[in-house]
């Protein structure tokens, strides 16, 4: 198991490495705030020791946690919510209305999961998924605000990434925890030039014109920073947000010149990010830099051949 690792970010806000794969991959988000707490993001069963161990530090009792909230139920997002909603009895789990019953019932998620990965390395990656209780999960609509100790945190659906994907807006840091829909930027893609983020494209529900009003209704509030899952705080620019819409852009037209049974795909947006790492002045060599983007070429290559054949077949 790996050792947890935990960055103050101001703000009452702490971000936990989620023991995902390997660190920097995945995190979480401890908000404090006058004596309760809220966990943005729930990262895997693996993950719910190393939350325990850091309230444990703070003097933080299990009844003080009042709300678990993923921005989706994506395993590597929300498949350790029913293992921290076992250990915090007062918690509610916020939600997006689609993606609820994934929590309670989570078989298909599960199956979806061992498809994709196989069961030894579905196992070692996500562990036990625990079913939540119906009772003790709040649906959030479009526009909720819900209150963290008098705190308001503000709940926007934003499609794109998934149908069942929310943004928590948080006024007091000015700050998006955002989910996937700012992108994926790991610790080593902070390049010499500036940040680099990548969009996240992955099956099954891409869409890229929702991607983009998403991506709109985010930069309109005019936020200092985004709280990433794929990885950690980023200072929010609008520079950043073009260079998400001209990959998304570039990503839609390699996808519907390729040829459905070409396996050219993974390959063409390697070569395209490659290109576009190495104008930010990616210091890794180019097998590192490959070896690096490897899962996310291959899971946005998937995501964008599904979106293809429902394009074609529209």
């Amino acid at each position: 198991m790996l050792e947890p690792m935990y960055t103050e970010l101001g703000f009452g806000i702490t971000c936990i490495d989620a023991a995902y794969v390997q660190h920097g991959m995945a995190c979480f988000y401890l908000l404090e705030e006058d004596g309760e707490c809220a966990v943005l993001e729930t990262g895997t069963c693996h993950s719910v020791a190393a939350l325990e161990r850091l309230l444990q530090q703070r003097g933080i009792a299990p009844e003080q946690v009042r709300y678990i909230i993923p921005t989706h139920v994506h395993l590597d997002h929300a498949g350790g919510a029913g293992a921290m909603m076992a250990k915090f009895p007062a918690a509610q789990l916020l939600v997006h209305p689609r993606g609820g019953k994934h929590l309670v019932d989570p078989e298909r998620l599960i199956a979806g999961a061992v498809a994709v990965y196989g069961q030894e390395l579905f196992t070692q990656l996500y562990g036990a998924i625990v079913p939540v209780d119906p009772q003790r999960i709040r649906q959030v609509e479009d526009g909720a605000i819900v209150s963290l100790a008098g705190r308001p945190l503000e709940f926007c659906h934003t499609r794109g990434h998934a149908e069942h994907h929310f943004c928590v807006w948080d006024e007091a840091s000015r700050g998006w925890f955002s989910g996937d829909m700012f992108g994926v930027s790991y610790p080593w893609c902070r390049f010499v030039a500036g940040d680099f983020v990548l969009p996240s494209t992955t099956p099954s529900q891409f869409n890229p014109e929702a991607f983009l009003d998403s991506l709109e209704l985010l930069g309109a509030r005019r936020p200092q920073r985004m709280y990433l899952t794929h990885y950690g705080a980023l200072a929010y620019s609008p520079s950043l947000a073009q260079l998400l819409v001209r990959q998304i852009n570039a990503y839609c037209e390699l996808a519907m010149a390729a040829s459905e049974k070409s396996g050219r795909l993974e390959q063409q947006l390697t070569e395209f990010t490659l290109a576009l790492m190495h104008q930010f002045g990616a210091s890794l060599d180019e097998t590192e830099l490959r070896s690096r983007l490897a899962l996310d070429m291959q899971l946005n290559a998937q995501g964008l051949q599904l979106w293809r054949q429902r394009a074609m077949n529209a």
